[in-house]
């Protein structure tokens, strides 16, 4: 007995080593995808720098080309975003518990909110359809992610019409860059808009009012 239960600690140990190393790693690439999106968003591809990444993130500059090998495949990484959290989003709100007007409200309320979370994705945003969008162009993986929203949005605008509260032949992909296109335009040119027309657009309170607004003008625009 003893000599098939001695190897067992060292082998936990090591397990738990192992797991401890997996943890930290993960720990180091968040923090630097973190940094890399704030460095990006700033200074885009050609401009940002790895020094000032790992600075940020606090690690080495070696770690970051041993975890993501070249700045352009960091920089890749960063705008993919692989934390968007569509299937959490479904499973927490369950929508097709929701009626489809409810369940509409909240695709919007949770598109919106998403970009008032992630400004650094608006800034990455702009940097790659200055530069042509060559590497969202070049993802599967950002294709991959924004499918499950286009389904989201195709099967509610299905059950909105089956319960005659949303008018027929609305084409999802083009409802959702509509949506898209709101929020987008709102946060990316907020500072312009408030100089504009002198509001602080960045007021919760005015945030709030202008998703509300969005809400009720698209359900307006899907009923029968």
């Amino acid at each position: 007995m003893r000599g098939t239960s001695a190897p067992a600690l060292p082998a936990r140990r090591g397990a738990a080593a192992a797991a401890g190393a997996d943890a930290e790693g993960n720990d180091s690439r968040r923090a630097i995808l973190a940094a890399a999106r704030t460095e990006f968003s700033a200074h885009g591809l050609s401009g940002g720098r790895v020094l000032r990444i790992a600075e940020r993130a606090g690690v080495n500059k070696q770690l970051i080309y041993y975890y993501f090998g070249s700045k352009d495949d960091l920089y890749r990484a960063a705008l993919e975003r692989p934390d968007l959290g569509i299937d959490r989003f479904e499973r927490g709100l369950k929508l097709g518990d929701l009626p489809p007007d409810e369940a509409m409200a909240a695709l919007i309320r949770f598109s919106f909110d998403y970009l008032a979370r992630h400004p650094d994705f608006i800034g990455m945003l702009n940097h790659e359809n200055a530069t042509g969008a060559k590497h969202v162009r070049d993802s599967a993986a950002i294709r991959a992610t924004n499918s499950p929203l286009i389904e989201l949005v195709a099967a509610t605008l299905e059950r909105g019409v089956a319960a005659r509260v949303f008018r027929r032949a609305v084409d999802p992909v083009e409802l959702y860059i509509s949506l898209a296109g709101m929020s987008y335009f709102f946060f990316s040119n907020r500072l312009t808009l408030s100089s504009i027309f002198a509001r602080d657009l960045s007021q919760p309170e005015l945030e709030s009012a202008y998703c509300e607004h969005i809400v009720a003008l698209t359900l307006a625009g899907l009923r029968p």
